[in-house]
């Protein structure tokens, strides 16, 4: 398993986003799904996700 941050092909709902943050960091993807709903709800989630999306380049295979 590659601990690089980046955006997986595979198991991703919008970008994959999530699940590469989830992969990196050994959590399971719900709960950083969840996290970034919650903190959508704040008003910070989307600006964050949006800048991850940018930033974090997909993966190779």
């Amino acid at each position: 398993m590659s601990r690089q941050l980046v955006r997986p092909r595979n198991g991703k709902w919008i970008a994959g986003v999530c699940a590469g943050l989830a992969d990196r960091l050994g959590l399971p993807r719900f709960l950083v799904r969840l996290g970034f709903v919650i903190f959508g709800v704040v008003g910070v989630g989307e600006l964050v996700y949006i800048a991850l999306w940018i930033l974090m380049p997909k993966s190779d295979n």
